[in-house]
């Protein structure tokens, strides 16, 4: 059985210290989902102002104007990360790579009709097609049968679906979380990550 797991990179709260934020774990990925303890949201949250050069110091003190603002500029809030996904029988798993952003999930609604997916590098993820399937490789320079993950691609439906109320829980508590640590911040940011991430919006699969 394969499942998916919506995951954001954390280098970037390294050092971070505005607020509470979790130890980060071996591989520097962090698990988003309606179940997630107060100290891993402020790490998330702690990532995406970060990432997106929301480094008001200190950085409780940004403003509704100031992201505003940065979001007419920048056209767009992204996340490093994206979807990790894991073969629970044999335990091998695909994790994004670097630069692939958590914003582009939905992308996989593509690799329902055949098409081509890059998936980040260093390591660099492998997408093949065969027929009804596809198989998933951790790293293009490594295809052992053992790390690699086949899925159906009528399977996609009910892994996006997933991720998706995996994002709409965590949205749920940064919303929790930002009425307490930020609250000017909580409508603009919280409508900017629903935005940007796509993560209500309707996931109309082939």
């Amino acid at each position: 059985m394969v499942i998916v797991e919506v995951v954001l990179e954390t280098d970037e709260a390294v050092g971070f210290t505005a607020w509470p934020i979790a130890e980060p774990s071996n591989d520097r990925f962090l698990a988003l989902s309606g179940q997630m303890p107060p100290a891993e949201v402020g790490t998330a949250m702690a990532v995406i102002l970060s990432y997106n050069r929301l480094s008001v110091e200190p950085v409780t003190d940004l403003t509704s104007a100031q992201l505003e603002q940065h979001l007419a500029e920048a056209e767009a809030l992204i996340a490093p990360g994206g979807l990790r996904f894991r073969d629970t029988t044999t335990n091998a798993q695909v994790a994004p790579g670097c630069c692939f952003g958590l914003e582009n999930w939905r992308d996989w609604l593509d690799v329902m009709r055949g098409q081509e997916l890059w998936l980040g590098h260093s390591p660099a993820p492998r997408l093949e097609h065969d027929g009804q399937f596809i198989r998933l490789s951790p790293d293009d320079r490594d295809d052992s049968p053992s790390l690699t993950i086949e899925i159906n691609v009528n399977e996609i439906p009910g892994l996006l679906t997933s991720a998706q109320q995996q994002l709409s829980g965590f949205l749920n508590l940064a919303q929790q979380w930002t009425s307490h640590t930020t609250p000017q911040l909580t409508v603009p940011l919280i409508a900017a990550l629903d935005e940007h991430l796509k993560i209500n919006e309707a996931l109309n699969t082939p």
